[in-house]
């Protein structure tokens, strides 16, 4: 089920409400603005890789990656009734989230007629009591709609050099591991090591050697 915000976003990306659900080809895309056609992905780059492949050979595209920053939780006892309760939820999210979905779609970005963009958003995540039995490895709640509040800030990646930048890696430094991106990220080291795949498979970093820390990468 579309949540509402993924139609907030479409409505905000189109020129106006008529430029929503365009079908190009076989395709029925997001929204179109001037000469390009954005599609809003919500859920995982994966499933849409094809679809965007196949439209880059004639068109410029943009892919609006969300990246939740705060979200608010407000409970409702039932769907349609009244909200019982808000409160902030402590996780946060940033940009470097991207990498964790980009490892599926390196075989896509970076493209000539391809932008990335980051919408960076607060939103409202409703929670209603979940309808399955109960078990103890089961949430209790299920997610009955998800809105927009606020868009922070947008990024546009276009190239392998604008990932390399994401990451915060100085471009002088000779050779790196996956610990030094760690480091430098200040994530575990099994998530450095989907910064470091992504970043070499489109071409960011290189490998050089290695060392006892890891394969030693350095910029491309």
């Amino acid at each position: 089920m579309e949540t509402s915000l993924h139609q907030q976003l479409k409505l905000h990306y189109a020129c106006d409400a008529s430029q929503t659900e365009v079908v190009v080809g076989r395709y029925r895309i997001d929204a179109v603005r001037n000469d390009e056609l954005i599609e809003v992905q919500c859920a995982s780059l994966s499933a849409i890789k094809s679809k965007i492949n196949a439209l880059l050979h004639r068109h410029t595209v943009r892919v609006v990656k969300p990246i939740i920053l705060r979200t608010r939780i407000a409970k409702k006892k039932t769907a349609r009734g009244k909200v019982t309760s808000r409160r902030m939820s402590p996780k946060r999210g940033d940009t470097l989230d991207l990498f964790e979905d980009l490892i599926y779609f390196t075989r896509v970005f970076p493209h000539p007629n391809l932008i990335l963009e980051l919408a960076l958003l607060h939103v409202e995540q409703t929670r209603v009591p979940s309808r399955r039995h109960r078990r103890r490895w089961r949430k209790d709640y299920q997610v009955a709609d998800v809105s927009l509040e606020q868009i922070e800030s947008t990024l546009e990646l276009r190239s392998a050099d604008d990932l390399f930048e994401l990451v915060g890696l100085d471009r002088q430094t000779e050779s790196f591991t996956t610990e030094d991106i760690a480091r430098v990220t200040g994530r575990p080291r099994w998530f450095a090591q989907k910064i470091a795949y992504v970043l070499k498979h489109t071409q960011a970093i290189e490998p050089i050697g290695r060392n006892r820390s890891g394969i030693l990468y350095r910029a491309a």
